[in-house]
């Protein structure tokens, strides 16, 4: 079993920068992909960006070119650097990891970022 703790939420204007943090209890060895989602008050849990074991990256449209997705794996962690923040990005945040064997789908506590405008 992995866990998975996140850090780096909070309240912040329009405009303005926040890092979240994920980390991993444990390293990965096998294929595996993280990521982050969000979700806002009454609507559905979305995937904002995702990073695999090849490195290979993908963002959902309404995040691209204002957040970056990134791993250290020394640390086993994954960061989402997000710049530009807008109130329609107000959510709570979900870090995700997917173990492909043994399988694992294991989720983070959540944590809340909430924007100003």
């Amino acid at each position: 079993q992995v866990q998975l703790v996140e850090s780096g939420g909070g309240l912040v204007q329009s405009g303005g920068s926040l890092r979240l943090s994920c980390a991993a209890s444990r390293t990965i060895l096998s294929n595996y992909h993280m990521a982050w989602y969000r979700q806002a008050p009454g609507k559905q849990r979305e995937l904002v960006a995702r990073i695999d074991r090849g490195g290979s990256i993908n963002y959902a449209d309404s995040v691209k070119g204002r957040f970056t997705i990134s791993r250290d794996n020394a640390k086993n962690t994954v960061y989402l650097q997000m710049n530009s923040l807008k109130p329609e990005d107000t959510a709570v945040y979900y870090c995700n990891l997917v173990i492909s064997f043994p399988p694992v789908n294991a989720w983070g506590q959540g944590t809340q970022v909430t924007v100003s405008s």
